[in-house]
Formats: structure tokens, sequence, C-alpha cells
């Protein structure tokens, strides 16, 4: 019997630039003091096309790339615009929040994952972060 599963769309994802997110999240390490974010080794894309159901996603550079490639640790911040430019400007924000929270104190190329069984939790993090923001900025 034949599987039943879709068909994948031929259409590919394509990244664009996305200087409008590099903007709001310069703003948001700069007013939260997340002074161990290296932004000039941050980069922004939008993606379409995308089958994922993420609002956005962080790409981190795994130090053995790093070595094999010779450049320093980076990060990639993609929002998915099918998902991502339908919330309001307050949502995006905490969303952009979400996604630098990801990146470790080390700025190691590392991600930050969601994990709960630490004192120091993502979640926890994030919600600071988010708290700080919006009591402070909004």
């Amino acid at each position: 019997m034949r599987s039943k599963r879709k068909r994948k769309s031929s259409k590919s994802v394509e990244w664009l630039d996305a200087p409008d997110i590099a903007k709001r999240s310069l703003k948001l390490i700069t007013e939260l003091k997340m002074d161990w974010i290296l932004y000039e080794r941050l980069f922004f894309y939008r993606s379409t096309d995308s089958k994922a159901r993420a609002y956005a996603r962080t790409w981190g550079l795994p130090a053995l790339w790093q070595r094999s490639l010779g450049i320093e640790p980076g990060y990639i911040i993609e929002v998915l615009a099918e998902h991502f430019d339908k919330l309001d400007k307050r949502n995006q924000d905490k969303v952009i929040l979400h996604e630098l929270t990801h990146i470790p104190h080390n700025f190691s190329g590392a991600l930050v994952p969601h994990t709960h069984r630490k004192k120091g939790s993502f979640r926890k993090k994030l919600d600071e972060l988010v708290l700080r923001y919006f009591e402070n900025f909004d």
C-alpha cells in the first residue's frame, strides 16, 4: 500500500536581509545592557516559504566549523515571515528577545537550550528580560 504523505512543495525557502530586525535587536541589546552579545557578529534574515511552525530561529556556528573556516563565533537570527510578520510589535519584540536569549554569555557559537532543570533556566532569564524591557521601555 502506498503512503499518503503530502508532497513537498517545489518552492524553496528564500532568505532576505532583515535590517528592520537588526535595528530592533540593537535597541533591545543596548537598552537591556546585554553586553555579552557582540552585535557586529549577528546576522539577520527574514525567510519565506519555510515549512517550520516557529516564529523565529537562532542559528549558531559550532566551534569545529569556526576552527575549520578560521572565523570568529557568530549567530543568525531568522524570522519566519509567514508567522512573525502577523504579530503585533510587542509580541515581535518578545520573539526577538527569546531568540537573543539563546546566545550564551561566552558568545561561543553554541546555543542555550530551552532547559528547565537548572536554577538559571532559559525561561527564567527570558522572563526577566521581557519584564525589564516592558517595564522600563514600553
